[in-house]
C-alpha cells in the first residue's frame, strides 16, 4: 500500500468529521462501508482529501436515483473477449456502443446464455488454449479479456513471455499479438494489485508494453458508476504505441444506488433456501446486521472456531441494508463467510434479485442449474460498470459518446491512484 506525506489538502478522521459535521465514528464507518476513500499516512492513519470532502458534501440523496440498465448510440468500434463468463462486461460494452465481433468461455453454462440471449453474438465454448485469432488480425479495435490471476515464474531471468507460459495469461498475450488491437483491457480483482507482492502485475505490465502497448490500471469501485453494489475490479488499459490518445478512466459519480431502488418491482424467481437452524439465526438479525447482534451464547454457537480468530469477519451472518448498495455479490448468496440474506424477508437472494444488483436487465436469461445462475451473475463484470468502461475507450479511441445516458466523466491515469485503500 502506497504511504503519501501530509499535505495541508489532507485532513485526518476528526478533522474530515468536523468539515462534514459528523461523528469521528461515523467517518470511520463510512470508510468502512466505501462511502468515502481515505488515503494513509506514514504513521498508518487515515487521510482524507479535500475533494473527497466535497464530493461527499455534495453527494445527491442516493434513495432518490432509480436503477435503470445504461444505454449509449452505437458506433462501428469492435471487440473480442476471451474468459467473457456470462456476459457483463460484453453487454456493458455493447450497451456503450462497441460491437462484439467474437466471445469465449470455456463454461458451457455461460455460453449457453449468451447464446439465448444474443444469437447474433459469436460466441464460442473453447479453452483459450485452442483458439487462433489469426483471421481477426489488424481488424480489431478492443480485446478484452478478464484472465485468472495466476503467479509466474521469474528464477530472475527476465525471459519475456516464457516467465508467463503456461498460465492462461500467456494464451491471452499470445493472442493479443495475433490481433494487434488498438487497446487491450483486462479485467480483474483487486487483489492482483498486491498477488505475489505485486509481481504478478509487473509481469503482466511489462509483457504488454513488450507487446508494444502503453499501460495504466486503476482500481473502479461500481458502486459510483450506476451498481447498486459495493464492488471493486482492477482495470488495466493498454493502448497501442502507435496512437497518441490519452488513456483515461471513468470518474466517480457523487451518488449510489440503493438495495431499496435496485429491486424495486424484481420478477420473482428461483433461489436457494436456509436450512431450519440457519432461518433461526438470520431470524434474529436486524437489517444492516450480521453475527455480533446475535445473543452472545449464540454468537459463539454458529461461529464456532472463527468466534475466537482476529477480524471483523462482517460478512457471516450478514442481512443486507435497503438504505445502502449490497455487499459484493459471490458465487452463492449463503456461504457461510459471504452472507447475502435478503433486507427483510429471511432468505438468501434470488436469481433474479443477484442480476438486478448486477445491472444485467430483467428479460437476460441465464442457462443452467439455480446454483450455477448464481455462479455465473456472482463472477460477472456488472453490467453498468462495463458500459461506463466502454465509454471511457469510445473517448480513448475517438468516438465519444455525446448522448449517452448518464455520461461518466473520465480522468486521464495518475500514479496517486493506486494510493487509495
Amino acid at each position: 500500500m502506497a504511504l503519501v506525506t501530509l499535505e495541508s489538502d489532507l485532513l485526518p478522521v476528526h478533522q474530515a468529521a468536523l468539515r462534514l459535521n459528523v461523528s469521528s465514528d461515523t467517518i470511520r464507518r463510512w470508510h468502512k462501508k466505501g462511502l468515502i476513500k481515505a488515503q494513509v499516512g506514514l504513521r498508518g492513519e487515515r487521510l482524507f482529501s479535500l475533494e473527497e470532502i466535497k464530493r461527499v458534501t455534495s453527494k445527491s440523496s442516493a434513495s432518490d436515483k432509480p436503477w435503470k440498465v445504461l444505454h449509449a448510440p452505437q458506433t462501428k468500434l469492435t471487440s473480442i473477449e476471451l474468459f467473457c463468463g456470462a456476459g457483463g462486461l460484453a453487454l456493458g460494452m455493447h450497451n456503450a456502443g462497441i460491437q462484439s465481433k467474437m466471445l469465449v468461455d470455456f463454461d458451457r453454462d455461460s455460453i449457453r446464455t449468451l447464446q439465448q440471449n444474443k444469437p447474433e453474438w459469436n460466441s464460442h465454448q473453447a479453452s483459450v488454449l485452442d483458439i487462433d485469432l489469426d483471421d481477426y488480425a489488424g481488424q480489431i479495435d478492443v480485446m478484452a479479456g478478464g484472465f485468472p490471476c495466476q503467479a509466474f515464474s521469474y528464477a530472475g531471468k527476465s525471459l519475456g513471455f516464457a516467465d508467463t507460459r503456461g498460465t492462461l495469461f500467456y494464451e491471452y498475450a499470445r493472442l493479443i499479438d495475433q490481433v494487434r488491437p488498438k487497446l487491450v483491457l483486462g479485467e480483474n480483482v483487486k487483489g492482483l494489485l498486491n498477488h505475489d507482492n505485486g509481481r504478478t502485475l509487473q509481469v503482466i505490465v511489462r509483457e504488454l508494453e513488450g507487446l508494444g502497448y502503453r499501460v495504466a490500471y486503476k482500481v473502479l469501485r461500481a458502486q459510483f458508476l450506476d451498481v447498486p453494489q459495493k464492488r471493486e475490479r482492477l482495470i488495466i488499459f493498454g493502448l497501442r504505441g502507435d496512437l497518441n490518445s490519452e488513456i483515461l478512466f471513468p470518474a466517480e459519480k457523487d451518488y449510489t444506488i440503493t438495495m431499496r431502488a435496485a429491486l424495486k418491482r424484481v420478477p420473482k424467481s428461483d433461489g436457494q433456501q436456509y436450512s431450519e437452524a440457519k432461518y433461526e439465526i438470520m431470524e434474529m438479525i436486524p437489517e444492516g446486521g450480521y453475527w455480533r447482534d446475535l445473543p452472545q451464547d449464540l454468537q459463539k454457537k454458529y461461529m464456532g472456531g472463527s468466534y475466537h480468530l482476529g477480524g471483523g469477519k462482517t460478512g457471516m451472518a450478514r442481512r443486507l441494508s435497503w438504505a445502502e448498495p449490497s455487499l459484493t455479490l459471490t458465487c452463492n448468496p449463503a456461504q457461510k463467510q459471504t452472507e447475502r440474506c435478503h433486507p427483510s424477508e429471511t432468505r438468501p437472494l434470488t436469481v433474479r434479485e443477484y442480476a438486478r444488483i448486477q445491472t444485467f436487465p430483467d428479460d437476460w436469461f441465464f442457462a443452467g442449474s439455480t446454483s450455477s445462475q448464481y455462479k455465473q451473475i456472482g463472477n460477472a463484470v456488472p453490467v453498468n460498470l462495463g458500459y461506463h468502461i466502454g465509454l471511457a475507450i469510445r473517448k480513448i479511441l475517438g468516438a465519444p459518446a455525446r448522448s449517452a445516458e448518464s455520461p461518466a466523466e473520465l480522468l486521464p491515469h495518475r500514479q496517486s491512484d493506486l494510493t487509495l485503500f
